[in-house]
């Protein structure tokens, strides 16, 4: 069996590429790093250490890549797949959209033997594989799309694993957490297929989609909020300060709350939930940094996203906000020079004022409670700073 899957960095050798391995799959990388593309080809294994205290390791064998740029090869590559992989991160999925059409495209050809194949986008987002799906029907002509709509599925998945930044002599290796989880809707997927090892397989996703956006998202990006302005440099120097820690758990309570109302998870197994969250957050074998955790605050702000979405689901119904407001408001002080999206939103900000910014980035609108809220927070902030001076 062959996979075909986007993307040689962290989560795609860390996380996709050993569970497609350890099912028996053929994993063909397809990435830009000339450097790991050849290796991956050359070696057809890689070593992955988990960050635990044995650090136990093991090796992902049946391996191979390719370079993005030799479309031809990784057209061949889709067609002749069960299934394609993604983790290349959101804003990078259009640029793969035309190199899976083309692949596409070459597998339709013979109409009489098409196998079904499977698209996943395993990406840290909402509606990933429609995005995605979007991105590759955007080039094919409409009577190709007629004949992929009948063979070719793009499910939505819910893909769970910290993997931070890291460096080590050899290039392939990774250090991962033990923690993770893989979950595909069966009503995504179409005609006779051979179950992945380790993925979970459910009949709705939302609730699983949501439980990880809305505890492990929302509870990383604000314990990177609340110690990037605290000034602790690594998640885990901020999580051995109580202070912070009790002020990410609120946080969860709140979300906790909403997806407990929305979904039915009993209160008892959902704060055991919380509860490994957090020890994932605390892991004393990784350093990794807040700036990291933190980055991109544009999109972490979106309407859709972890912070604002379960907000506002949070107000409609009754519920809690406080902590959320706080974690809100601690992204909009991120101010990390390095991030382009940190000093766009800082600008936008100093030039339109934070109420112009919340109506239109976040979608929080002047007349809605937590708009003013926000604003509160955000000034007593700089009250305090201003006393502390």
């Amino acid at each position: 069996m062959r996979a075909v899957h986007f993307g040689a960095g962290n989560i795609g050798r860390g996380f996709i590429g050993p569970v497609l391995s350890n099912s028996g799959y053929e994993v063909c990388f397809v990435g830009r790093n000339k450097r790991k593309i050849s290796q991956l080809r050359e070696r057809g294994c890689y070593p992955v250490t988990l960050a635990n205290d044995n650090r136990d390791s093991y090796i992902v064998n049946n391996v191979t890549a390719l370079d993005l740029a030799d479309t031809e090869k990784v057209a061949k590559a889709i067609a002749e797949a069960e299934i394609v992989t993604t983790a290349v991160g959101l804003s990078a999925l259009k640029d793969i959209g035309g190199t899976i059409a083309q692949g596409i495209e070459l597998r339709l050809q013979n109409s009489r033997n098409i196998k079904p194949l499977h698209v996943f986008a395993c990406e840290n987002g909402v509606n990933s594989s429609e995005k995605l799906k979007s991105s590759v029907y955007g080039h094919m002509e409409q009577e190709v799309k007629a004949l992929a709509d009948s063979f070719i599925a793009f499910p939505s998945v819910m893909v769970d694993r910290i993997v931070p930044v890291q460096t080590h002599k050899d290039p392939l290796e990774i250090l991962v957490e033990p923690f993770s989880e893989w979950v595909i809707p069966r009503t995504d997927m179409i005609g006779s297929y051979k179950e992945i090892k380790g993925v979970h397989y459910v009949e709705k996703l939302d609730p699983y989609l949501e439980r990880k956006l809305f505890t492990v998202n929302t509870g990383h990006c604000s314990a990177a909020y609340f110690g990037y302005l605290a000034g602790y440099s690594t998640i885990q120097e901020a999580m051995s300060d109580p202070a912070i820690v009790a002020r990410v758990r609120e946080v969860l309570e709140e979300t906790g709350a909403v997806l407990i109302r929305r979904y039915g998870f009993t209160p008892q197994a959902h704060a055991k939930y919380i509860d490994k969250i957090l020890e994932r957050f605390r892991n004393p074998n990784f350093n990794d940094k807040i700036t990291r955790i933190a980055r991109s605050p544009l999109r972490k702000l979106s309407p859709r996203d972890r912070l604002v979405y379960p907000a506002m689901l949070a107000h409609e119904l009754g519920l809690k906000t406080s902590g959320l407001v706080s974690a809100m408001t601690s992204a909009l002080l991120f101010h990390h020079s390095p991030d382009p999206e940190a000093m766009q939103m800082q600008e936008a900000i100093r030039r339109y004022g934070l109420s112009e910014f919340l109506s239109a980035h976040l979608n929080i609108p002047a007349e809605h409670p937590l708009h003013e809220r926000i604003i509160q927070e955000y000034q007593k902030h700089f009250i305090s700073l201003s006393q502390s001076l």
